[in-house]
């Protein structure tokens, strides 16, 4: 569905148009893993793995059972721990500094640039301590953090960067893909990713051969023969129906990022002239994937609550910085603590983009959008 003519409706995400495409590969696919009764460990995930391992460029990719946990098993490959320190941004999913917690780490909180939201390098350089043992960039809404801003600043001090992938399968910067430039990377699978499973399901990326076998190992229980247990791992790994479905989106990914791409620079022109707008723009060297298309406005809520009303499926990633979360009050940080997010935090509006969101839907949701905003 793109829109309801009658009803007026977009969905901020239409998985239905995606699963249209992939039917017929996706029920054959899963009466193979029916038949075999093959549901853990399948070929289809090694399948999966070494694919998405390709599309990104990596040595590795270890399918896990979801997105927070891939974080986790980063964390843990990488030798962060009790009392550790890792530095993130302020704006993200809370599964980011989550994952810091779960493995008994201090999340760091930093603000973020006012123009693109994404971690501040200058920022990080300030927070580092004598405990900080890695970085925590968030390729956020589909692009790709300013990495190589960090990589210096990590070699200095003998930091690991380790990635928060989950909104940015095939995003770039430089040349160089998402996922690929640190240590490690944790990506999401959910299924309103760009790459989304029909359930839940993650994965880590890396180039470090002994990093990706204790990843491997650590989500099987500890153990890389059955029954021997080396470590105390947990239970994280990736079904085997998740990677039937994988396995035909990956095949279609790099073609919706492009549809991705041409949604978000008509809703550009068509925002060109909106007053009252910020409109998201790549930074120079990205090349982003949209995974959102996040705006920018006055008297937000407001002007969501009337989208909405309007039968648009607009949204807001996300409505709390991490500090001003109660689940993080213990942080010690307040309001007024990282200015930038916490404004953002206000004005930022998700606007339906997803591959095959049609270019009338897109007008009608700028056409109310703007009717939304000249009522202020």
């Amino acid at each position: 569905m793109n829109i309801d003519i009658t009803t007026r409706n977009v969905p901020l995400v239409d998985l239905g148009a995606q699963q249209a495409e992939i039917d017929e590969e996706v029920r054959a696919g899963l009466a193979e893993v029916f038949a075999s009764t093959s549901f853990i460990g399948g070929r289809q995930v090694a399948e999966f793995e070494r694919s998405y391992a390709a599309f990104l460029g990596a040595r590795h990719c270890i399918g896990a059972s979801n997105g927070t946990d891939a974080l986790e098993l980063a964390l843990r490959g990488a030798g962060i721990g009790t009392g550790d320190e890792v530095i993130l941004p302020a704006n993200t999913f809370i599964a980011t500094a989550e994952a810091v917690c779960r493995v008994g780490a201090v999340p760091v909180l930093v603000d973020v640039d006012p123009e693109y939201l994404l971690i501040d390098p200058d920022a990080v350089a300030v927070a580092v301590t004598g405990r900080t043992r890695a970085i925590m960039p968030v390729h956020l809404y589909g692009q790709s953090a300013f990495i190589e801003q960090l990589e210096p600043l990590a070699a200095a001090h003998g930091l690991a960067i380790i990635e928060d992938a989950a909104q940015s399968q095939g995003a770039t910067r430089h040349g160089r893909a998402a996922g690929t430039i640190g240590i490690a990377a944790g990506t999401s699978f959910y299924p309103g990713k760009n790459l989304g499973a029909a359930g839940d399901a993650g994965g880590v990326i890396t180039n470090d051969d002994a990093l990706a076998e204790r990843v491997r190992v650590l989500g099987a229980h500890g153990s890389a023969i059955k029954y021997e247990h080396d470590v105390v791992g947990f239970n994280a790994r990736m079904d085997t129906v998740q990677a039937v479905v994988l396995n035909a989106k990956l095949k279609r990914l790099a073609g919706w990022n492009d549809q991705r791409r041409a949604a978000a620079s008509r809703y550009g022109e068509l925002l060109a002239d909106v007053a009252g707008v910020l409109v998201p723009r790549s930074a120079p060297g990205n090349e982003d994937v949209w995974h959102l298309y996040v705006i920018r406005v006055a008297e937000r809520d407001r002007v969501l609550k009337s989208l909405n009303e309007a039968g648009i499926g607009a949204g807001i990633h996300y409505p709390y910085p991490l500090h001003l979360t109660k689940a993080f009050a213990h942080l010690g940080y307040g309001p007024g603590s990282f200015p930038v997010a916490e404004l953002a935090a206000t004005q930022i509006l998700s606007l339906p983009l997803y591959p095959h969101i049609a270019a009338d839907a897109q007008q009608y949701v700028v056409d109310e959008l703007a009717k939304a905003l000249s009522q202020e």
